[in-house]
């Protein structure tokens, strides 16, 4: 197909890492998806971006932690709703998930997390000071993070079926 696109029209590899980041911190749920021996899943979760990485809490017996025991890749994606095909774009990566350890850095995520997503708070209404320990127990649910190993960029708006690597 034809589009009349130019090479010289498409962004340079800053402006659409810049782009894929401006998509990330606007969006709010990722779409995992993994696979056991049986059959591939997918599933929403609410999540934020840190160095690198996207964190998210799930019960450790969600099937989607569950399939990582039998297969430890998963790949993730995160995308704007679009009326148009014109206006589809997205971040589809490859990568594993991990269970996050307790500490420093797993208070940092749960902070971030819970300015992302204030109704939280809402839910835990008799806890003075918030710590990872409380919240899994009153969610009964773990820390996990999706480390991406491959990161595309895709924005129909550049050019129809537009897709480039990129770094985070």
């Amino acid at each position: 197909m034809n589009d009349g696109v130019t090479d010289s029209a498409i962004p340079n590899r800053s402006t659409l890492t810049q782009m894929a980041q401006s998509l990330i911190d606007a969006q709010r749920t990722m779409t995992l998806a993994t696979c056991n021996a049986e059959s591939p899943w997918a599933a929403p979760v609410y999540y934020i971006f840190r160095k690198g990485a996207f964190f998210f809490f799930s019960s450790p017996e969600s099937r989607h932690i569950r399939d990582t025991s039998f297969i430890d890749k998963a790949s993730a994606a995160i995308y704007a709703d679009a009326a148009t095909w014109q206006a589809i774009r997205g971040i589809q990566m490859a990568g594993r998930i991990e269970r996050i350890a307790a500490g420093v850095n797993a208070l940092m995520i749960l902070k971030a997390y819970m300015s992302k997503f204030p109704l939280t708070k809402n839910l835990l209404p008799n806890e003075k000071t918030i710590d990872l320990d409380s919240f899994t127990a009153n969610f009964r649910v773990q820390l996990f993070g999706f480390k991406p190993d491959t990161v595309l960029y895709q924005d129909n708006s550049i050019k129809f079926g537009f897709r480039k690597e990129i770094t985070l």
